[in-house]
């Protein structure tokens, strides 16, 4: 994750998300990237994840934890999907383009963590600077630290986490996996 951009670096990145939803409306496809035109900053490896809102409803959020592809790339894929593919989510249409609000995170490396129990687990979370990833078996989901303005306990960050991934909130098991990250958010 960059740690630090410059505001007109952060602007670049707004645009080019809103730029790839934009083409997308007009070409079914996001907008391709030629990453040799971008700063080196811009151009490195960064996992993103793009959530979109629209009259301040949630409207689609899709990203990478890990990094795949070059910052701008990820921005770029990431925009068109969050607007297009995100299945809990009907395709952004072009009435809602001009009012879209786009929230970037630009994510940190995974950090696995270390646990016995489950509150061992609960006392290791940082309210309002972890995201976390958690899996068990073919269960998995993950929270943007974002997530904690509506779950502002780490135990109700856990239980509802545990249920997007498919399991009930009071589930525990010792084959649980954990990974917390940060995220720079923009804006």
């Amino acid at each position: 994750m960059p740690q630090s951009l410059t505001q007109p670096q952060q602007n670049v990145l707004l645009t080019l998300a809103w730029q790839s939803i934009a083409h997308g409306l007009k070409t079914g496809k996001p907008l391709g990237i030629d990453n040799s035109t971008y700063s080196a900053e811009l151009a490195r490896p960064c996992a993103t994840f793009v959530s979109l809102e629209f009259q301040q409803q949630a409207r689609g959020c899709i990203g990478n934890l890990e990094p795949i592809r070059p910052l701008v790339e990820d921005v770029s894929e990431n925009a068109f999907a969050a607007a297009f593919c995100d299945r809990h989510f009907p395709s952004v249409t072009d009435g809602e383009l001009d009012h879209l609000v786009i929230h970037l995170d630009l994510l940190s490396a995974l950090e696995p963590l270390e646990f016995g129990t489950e509150l061992d687990l609960i006392q290791q979370l940082r309210p309002n600077i972890d995201g976390l990833l958690l899996t068990d078996g073919t269960h998995h989901a993950s929270f943007l630290p974002s997530n904690w303005h509506n779950l502002q306990s780490p135990l109700k960050f856990l239980q509802h986490l545990k249920q997007k991934a498919g399991l009930p909130p009071t589930y525990w098991s010792k084959s649980i996996k954990a990974a917390r990250f940060t995220s720079l958010r923009l804006p």
